[in-house]
Protein backbone atom coordinates (compact mmCIF):
# COMPACT_ATOMS: atom_id res chain seq x y z
CA UNK A 1 0.00 0.00 0.00
CA UNK A 2 1.42 3.40 -0.98
CA UNK A 3 2.27 6.06 1.55
CA UNK A 4 -0.17 8.95 1.98
CA UNK A 5 0.93 12.09 0.13
CA UNK A 6 1.05 15.63 1.48
CA UNK A 7 1.78 18.88 -0.37
CA UNK A 8 3.16 21.54 1.96
CA UNK A 9 2.66 25.20 1.01
CA UNK A 10 4.34 27.30 3.75
CA UNK A 11 3.42 30.63 2.15
CA UNK A 12 4.34 34.01 3.58
CA UNK A 13 5.13 35.72 6.88
CA UNK A 14 5.27 33.25 9.74
CA UNK A 15 4.10 30.43 7.47
CA UNK A 16 7.59 29.00 6.83
CA UNK A 17 8.48 29.20 10.55
CA UNK A 18 5.47 27.30 11.82
CA UNK A 19 5.64 24.83 8.94
CA UNK A 20 9.25 23.99 9.86
CA UNK A 21 7.97 22.67 13.20
CA UNK A 22 5.36 20.55 11.43
CA UNK A 23 8.09 19.07 9.24
CA UNK A 24 9.95 17.99 12.39
CA UNK A 25 6.80 16.29 13.68
CA UNK A 26 6.16 14.56 10.34
CA UNK A 27 9.73 13.22 10.54
CA UNK A 28 9.07 12.03 14.11
CA UNK A 29 6.03 10.00 13.03
CA UNK A 30 8.07 8.47 10.23
CA UNK A 31 10.98 7.57 12.51
CA UNK A 32 9.15 6.58 15.70
CA UNK A 33 5.74 5.36 14.52
CA UNK A 34 6.63 3.99 11.07
CA UNK A 35 4.09 6.39 9.57
CA UNK A 36 5.72 7.36 6.30
CA UNK A 37 4.23 10.32 4.44
CA UNK A 38 5.39 11.36 0.98
CA UNK A 39 5.95 15.10 1.39
CA UNK A 40 6.44 17.63 -1.39
CA UNK A 41 6.71 21.41 -1.04
CA UNK A 42 5.87 24.38 -3.25
CA UNK A 43 4.99 28.09 -3.24
CA UNK A 44 1.71 29.92 -2.70
CA UNK A 45 0.82 33.53 -2.04
CA UNK A 46 3.25 36.42 -2.11
CA UNK A 47 6.35 34.24 -2.39
CA UNK A 48 4.83 32.56 -5.46
CA UNK A 49 4.13 35.99 -6.95
CA UNK A 50 7.74 37.03 -6.29
CA UNK A 51 9.02 33.91 -8.03
CA UNK A 52 6.50 33.46 -10.83
CA UNK A 53 4.34 36.58 -11.11
CA UNK A 54 1.26 34.69 -9.89
CA UNK A 55 0.11 33.65 -6.40
CA UNK A 56 -0.41 30.06 -7.56
CA UNK A 57 1.04 28.45 -10.67
CA UNK A 58 -0.87 25.91 -12.75
CA UNK A 59 1.80 23.35 -11.87
CA UNK A 60 1.27 23.82 -8.14
CA UNK A 61 -2.50 23.67 -8.64
CA UNK A 62 -2.08 20.36 -10.47
CA UNK A 63 0.02 18.98 -7.59
CA UNK A 64 -2.69 19.98 -5.11
CA UNK A 65 -5.26 18.04 -7.14
CA UNK A 66 -3.12 14.88 -7.11
CA UNK A 67 -2.07 14.53 -3.44
CA UNK A 68 -4.11 13.15 -0.55
CA UNK A 69 -3.92 16.44 1.36
CA UNK A 70 -2.53 19.98 1.23
CA UNK A 71 -1.12 21.73 4.32
CA UNK A 72 -0.93 25.52 3.97
CA UNK A 73 0.79 27.99 6.31
CA UNK A 74 -0.35 31.57 5.64
CA UNK A 75 -0.42 34.06 2.79
CA UNK A 76 -0.10 37.82 2.43
CA UNK A 77 1.83 40.79 3.70
CA UNK A 78 1.85 44.59 3.45
CA UNK A 79 4.36 44.55 0.59
CA UNK A 80 1.63 43.06 -1.61
CA UNK A 81 -1.15 45.50 -0.71
CA UNK A 82 -0.85 47.52 -3.92
CA UNK A 83 -0.91 44.57 -6.31
CA UNK A 84 -3.81 44.18 -8.70
CA UNK A 85 -6.65 42.24 -7.08
CA UNK A 86 -6.20 39.37 -9.53
CA UNK A 87 -2.67 38.59 -8.30
CA UNK A 88 -2.93 39.36 -4.58
CA UNK A 89 -1.56 36.53 -2.40
CA UNK A 90 -5.03 35.60 -1.15
CA UNK A 91 -6.11 34.72 -4.69
CA UNK A 92 -3.86 31.68 -4.53
CA UNK A 93 -5.68 30.40 -1.46
CA UNK A 94 -9.08 31.10 -3.01
CA UNK A 95 -8.10 29.31 -6.22
CA UNK A 96 -7.12 26.21 -4.24
CA UNK A 97 -10.48 26.19 -2.46
CA UNK A 98 -12.44 26.78 -5.66
CA UNK A 99 -10.71 24.36 -8.04
CA UNK A 100 -10.45 21.60 -5.43
CA UNK A 101 -14.16 22.24 -4.69
CA UNK A 102 -13.57 22.27 -0.94
CA UNK A 103 -17.15 22.82 0.12
CA UNK A 104 -16.99 21.71 3.77
CA UNK A 105 -14.95 23.88 6.13
CA UNK A 106 -14.22 22.35 9.54
CA UNK A 107 -13.42 24.83 12.29
CA UNK A 108 -12.83 23.21 15.69
CA UNK A 109 -13.06 25.28 18.86
CA UNK A 110 -11.16 23.34 21.50
CA UNK A 111 -10.15 24.83 24.82
CA UNK A 112 -7.27 23.05 26.52
CA UNK A 113 -7.69 23.11 30.29
CA UNK A 114 -4.35 24.88 30.73
CA UNK A 115 -5.62 27.82 28.66
CA UNK A 116 -9.15 28.11 30.07
CA UNK A 117 -8.22 31.40 31.77
CA UNK A 118 -7.40 32.96 28.39
CA UNK A 119 -11.05 33.08 27.34
CA UNK A 120 -13.15 36.14 28.04
CA UNK A 121 -15.83 33.76 29.35
CA UNK A 122 -15.81 32.15 32.78
CA UNK A 123 -13.49 29.19 33.16
CA UNK A 124 -16.28 26.70 33.92
CA UNK A 125 -18.04 27.73 30.69
CA UNK A 126 -15.07 26.97 28.41
CA UNK A 127 -12.85 24.45 30.22
CA UNK A 128 -12.90 21.20 28.25
CA UNK A 129 -14.75 22.78 25.31
CA UNK A 130 -14.52 20.69 22.13
CA UNK A 131 -16.96 21.63 19.38
CA UNK A 132 -16.77 21.59 15.59
CA UNK A 133 -18.37 24.10 13.24
CA UNK A 134 -18.97 22.80 9.71
CA UNK A 135 -19.33 25.78 7.35
CA UNK A 136 -20.46 25.46 3.76
CA UNK A 137 -17.61 27.13 1.89
CA UNK A 138 -18.30 27.42 -1.83
CA UNK A 139 -21.83 28.79 -2.22
CA UNK A 140 -24.28 31.09 -0.43
CA UNK A 141 -24.23 34.87 -0.34
CA UNK A 142 -20.51 35.17 -1.06
CA UNK A 143 -20.94 33.56 -4.48
CA UNK A 144 -24.58 34.05 -5.47
CA UNK A 145 -25.63 36.08 -8.52
CA UNK A 146 -26.64 38.81 -9.15
CA UNK A 147 -24.08 40.71 -7.12
CA UNK A 148 -22.41 44.10 -7.38
CA UNK A 149 -22.94 47.82 -6.89
CA UNK A 150 -25.46 49.33 -9.29
CA UNK A 151 -27.11 52.66 -10.03
CA UNK A 152 -30.77 52.71 -9.13
CA UNK A 153 -32.57 55.99 -9.58
CA UNK A 154 -30.31 58.67 -8.17
CA UNK A 155 -28.30 56.47 -5.81
CA UNK A 156 -26.13 53.39 -5.70
CA UNK A 157 -27.33 50.04 -4.36
CA UNK A 158 -25.20 47.10 -3.24
CA UNK A 159 -26.59 43.64 -4.04
CA UNK A 160 -25.55 40.18 -2.88
CA UNK A 161 -27.68 37.12 -3.44
CA UNK A 162 -28.11 34.29 -0.94
CA UNK A 163 -28.50 31.19 -3.09
CA UNK A 164 -28.37 27.48 -2.27
CA UNK A 165 -29.34 24.40 -4.23
CA UNK A 166 -30.59 21.24 -2.59
CA UNK A 167 -27.48 19.34 -3.65
CA UNK A 168 -25.17 21.96 -2.10
CA UNK A 169 -27.00 21.68 1.21
CA UNK A 170 -27.15 17.89 1.03
CA UNK A 171 -23.42 17.40 0.63
CA UNK A 172 -22.39 19.67 3.52
CA UNK A 173 -25.08 18.10 5.70
CA UNK A 174 -23.66 14.65 4.97
CA UNK A 175 -20.21 15.96 5.87
CA UNK A 176 -21.51 17.14 9.25
CA UNK A 177 -23.39 13.91 9.99
CA UNK A 178 -20.38 11.77 9.06
CA UNK A 179 -18.21 13.89 11.34
CA UNK A 180 -20.72 13.60 14.17
CA UNK A 181 -20.55 9.81 13.92
CA UNK A 182 -16.82 10.09 14.72
CA UNK A 183 -17.52 12.33 17.69
CA UNK A 184 -20.57 12.47 19.99
CA UNK A 185 -23.27 11.75 17.39
CA UNK A 186 -24.99 15.13 17.72
CA UNK A 187 -25.58 17.85 15.10
CA UNK A 188 -27.18 21.28 15.43
CA UNK A 189 -28.11 22.92 12.12
CA UNK A 190 -28.27 26.74 12.16
CA UNK A 191 -30.00 29.07 9.67
CA UNK A 192 -32.64 31.83 9.63
CA UNK A 193 -35.70 29.91 8.48
CA UNK A 194 -37.91 32.46 10.25
CA UNK A 195 -37.03 35.24 7.76
CA UNK A 196 -35.15 33.70 4.79
CA UNK A 197 -36.46 31.31 2.14
CA UNK A 198 -32.96 29.89 1.77
CA UNK A 199 -33.13 29.12 5.48
CA UNK A 200 -36.41 27.27 5.03
CA UNK A 201 -34.86 25.16 2.26
CA UNK A 202 -31.73 24.59 4.37
CA UNK A 203 -33.76 23.28 7.30
CA UNK A 204 -35.93 21.05 5.12
CA UNK A 205 -33.00 19.50 3.25
CA UNK A 206 -30.88 18.90 6.38
CA UNK A 207 -33.87 17.22 8.02
CA UNK A 208 -34.49 15.08 4.93
CA UNK A 209 -30.85 13.92 4.74
CA UNK A 210 -30.99 13.09 8.44
CA UNK A 211 -34.23 11.13 8.25
CA UNK A 212 -33.20 9.12 5.18
CA UNK A 213 -29.51 8.48 5.91
CA UNK A 214 -28.50 9.45 9.46
CA UNK A 215 -31.40 8.69 11.77
CA UNK A 216 -28.88 7.42 14.36
CA UNK A 217 -27.46 10.94 14.79
CA UNK A 218 -29.26 13.37 17.09
CA UNK A 219 -30.35 16.43 15.08
CA UNK A 220 -31.61 19.80 16.31
CA UNK A 221 -32.28 23.09 14.53
CA UNK A 222 -31.59 26.59 15.80
CA UNK A 223 -31.80 30.08 14.35
CA UNK A 224 -28.28 31.36 13.76
CA UNK A 225 -28.67 34.46 15.92
CA UNK A 226 -29.90 32.31 18.80
CA UNK A 227 -26.96 30.01 18.11
CA UNK A 228 -24.54 32.92 18.51
CA UNK A 229 -26.13 33.74 21.85
CA UNK A 230 -25.94 30.12 23.00
CA UNK A 231 -22.27 29.87 21.99
CA UNK A 232 -21.58 32.68 24.47
CA UNK A 233 -23.97 31.36 27.11
CA UNK A 234 -23.11 27.63 27.23
CA UNK A 235 -21.05 26.43 24.27
CA UNK A 236 -20.55 22.91 25.63
CA UNK A 237 -24.16 22.07 24.75
CA UNK A 238 -22.98 21.69 21.13
CA UNK A 239 -20.94 19.01 19.41
CA UNK A 240 -21.14 19.58 15.63
CA UNK A 241 -22.74 22.73 14.24
CA UNK A 242 -23.53 22.85 10.50
CA UNK A 243 -24.41 26.13 8.85
CA UNK A 244 -24.15 28.14 5.65
CA UNK A 245 -21.26 30.25 4.37
CA UNK A 246 -22.21 33.61 5.89
CA UNK A 247 -23.37 32.36 9.28
CA UNK A 248 -20.46 29.93 9.40
CA UNK A 249 -18.03 32.80 8.84
CA UNK A 250 -19.51 34.71 11.79
CA UNK A 251 -20.12 31.80 14.16
CA UNK A 252 -16.72 30.18 13.66
CA UNK A 253 -14.89 33.43 14.44
CA UNK A 254 -17.03 33.94 17.54
CA UNK A 255 -16.34 30.36 18.65
CA UNK A 256 -12.63 30.83 17.95
CA UNK A 257 -12.35 33.48 20.62
CA UNK A 258 -13.90 31.17 23.22
CA UNK A 259 -10.50 29.49 23.28
CA UNK A 260 -8.58 32.72 23.88
CA UNK A 261 -5.90 32.66 21.15
CA UNK A 262 -5.93 32.48 17.36
CA UNK A 263 -2.50 30.88 17.59
CA UNK A 264 -4.19 27.69 18.78
CA UNK A 265 -6.80 27.18 16.07
CA UNK A 266 -6.55 24.78 13.10
CA UNK A 267 -8.98 24.27 10.25
CA UNK A 268 -9.76 21.83 7.47
CA UNK A 269 -11.52 22.26 4.14
CA UNK A 270 -12.84 19.04 2.62
CA UNK A 271 -14.28 18.16 -0.77
CA UNK A 272 -15.68 15.12 -2.54
CA UNK A 273 -13.99 11.71 -2.15
CA UNK A 274 -11.25 10.87 -4.65
CA UNK A 275 -10.76 7.47 -6.29
CA UNK A 276 -8.94 6.18 -3.19
CA UNK A 277 -11.89 7.14 -0.98
CA UNK A 278 -10.10 10.02 0.72
CA UNK A 279 -11.75 13.44 0.41
CA UNK A 280 -9.88 16.21 -1.32
CA UNK A 281 -8.54 18.24 1.57
CA UNK A 282 -6.62 21.31 2.58
CA UNK A 283 -5.56 22.06 6.15
CA UNK A 284 -4.44 25.43 7.48
CA UNK A 285 -4.14 27.36 10.74
CA UNK A 286 -6.74 30.07 11.26
CA UNK A 287 -4.15 32.75 12.03
CA UNK A 288 -2.76 34.98 9.30
CA UNK A 289 0.77 35.63 8.13
CA UNK A 290 1.54 37.98 11.08
CA UNK A 291 4.15 40.01 9.19
CA UNK A 292 4.94 42.07 12.31
CA UNK A 293 6.64 39.07 13.95
CA UNK A 294 7.76 37.14 10.87
CA UNK A 295 11.33 35.90 11.06
CA UNK A 296 11.66 36.60 14.76
CA UNK A 297 10.98 33.13 16.13
CA UNK A 298 7.99 34.40 18.13
CA UNK A 299 5.18 32.64 16.26
CA UNK A 300 3.09 29.96 17.95
CA UNK A 301 3.27 26.80 15.76
CA UNK A 302 0.50 24.93 17.59
CA UNK A 303 -2.32 25.90 15.20
CA UNK A 304 -0.32 24.57 12.27
CA UNK A 305 0.64 21.42 14.21
CA UNK A 306 -3.01 20.86 15.10
CA UNK A 307 -3.89 21.33 11.42
CA UNK A 308 -1.55 18.43 10.68
CA UNK A 309 -3.31 16.46 13.42
CA UNK A 310 -6.56 17.05 11.53
CA UNK A 311 -4.90 15.71 8.39
CA UNK A 312 -3.87 12.59 10.31
CA UNK A 313 -7.48 12.13 11.41
CA UNK A 314 -9.51 13.03 8.32
CA UNK A 315 -7.18 12.33 5.36
CA UNK A 316 -4.81 9.59 6.52
CA UNK A 317 -7.17 7.51 8.75
CA UNK A 318 -4.75 7.84 11.66
CA UNK A 319 -7.12 8.88 14.45
CA UNK A 320 -5.03 7.22 17.16
CA UNK A 321 -1.92 9.13 16.09
CA UNK A 322 -3.94 12.35 15.89
CA UNK A 323 -5.01 11.71 19.49
CA UNK A 324 -1.36 11.15 20.42
CA UNK A 325 -0.30 14.47 18.90
CA UNK A 326 -3.15 16.42 20.50
CA UNK A 327 -2.37 14.84 23.89
CA UNK A 328 1.29 15.86 23.50
CA UNK A 329 0.24 19.46 22.90
CA UNK A 330 -2.06 19.35 25.91
CA UNK A 331 0.83 18.08 28.07
CA UNK A 332 3.16 20.84 26.86
CA UNK A 333 0.59 23.49 27.73
CA UNK A 334 -0.14 21.89 31.11
CA UNK A 335 3.60 22.02 31.82
CA UNK A 336 3.49 25.78 31.36
CA UNK A 337 5.37 26.03 28.05
CA UNK A 338 4.25 29.24 26.35
CA UNK A 339 5.02 31.21 23.22
CA UNK A 340 4.67 34.99 23.49
CA UNK A 341 0.98 35.03 22.52
CA UNK A 342 0.14 32.78 25.48
CA UNK A 343 1.79 34.81 28.25
CA UNK A 344 -0.43 36.31 30.92
CA UNK A 345 1.76 37.52 33.77
CA UNK A 346 4.64 39.97 33.81
CA UNK A 347 8.02 38.31 34.09
CA UNK A 348 7.01 35.14 32.25
CA UNK A 349 9.56 34.06 29.67
CA UNK A 350 8.26 32.86 26.30
CA UNK A 351 9.80 30.03 24.32
CA UNK A 352 10.63 30.43 20.66
CA UNK A 353 8.78 28.86 17.76
CA UNK A 354 11.36 26.09 17.46
CA UNK A 355 11.46 25.51 21.22
CA UNK A 356 7.70 24.97 21.25
CA UNK A 357 8.07 22.44 18.43
CA UNK A 358 10.85 20.69 20.33
CA UNK A 359 8.67 20.56 23.47
CA UNK A 360 5.88 18.86 21.50
CA UNK A 361 8.34 16.29 20.16
CA UNK A 362 9.64 15.66 23.69
CA UNK A 363 6.05 15.04 24.81
CA UNK A 364 5.56 12.68 21.87
CA UNK A 365 8.69 10.79 22.91
CA UNK A 366 7.28 10.52 26.43
CA UNK A 367 4.08 8.98 25.03
CA UNK A 368 5.88 5.92 23.69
Amino acid sequence: MSNPSLLILPGDGIGPEVMAEVRKIIDWFGDKRDLKIDVSEDLVGGCAYDAHGTPLTDETMAKAQEVDAVLLGAVGGPQYDNLDFSVKPERGLLRLRKEMDLYSNLRPAQCFDALADFSSLKKDVVAGLDIMIVRELTSGIYFGEPRGIFEEGNERVGINTQRYTESEIERVARSAFELARRRNNKVCSMEKANVMESGILWREVVQKVHDEEYADVELSHMYADAGAMQLCRWPKQFDVIVTDNLFGDLLSDAAAMLTGSLGMLPSASLGAPMANGRPKAMYEPVHGSAPDIAGQGKANPIACILSFAMALRYSFDQGTEADRLEAAIEKVLADGVRTADLLQAEGETPVSTSEMGDAVIAALDASL
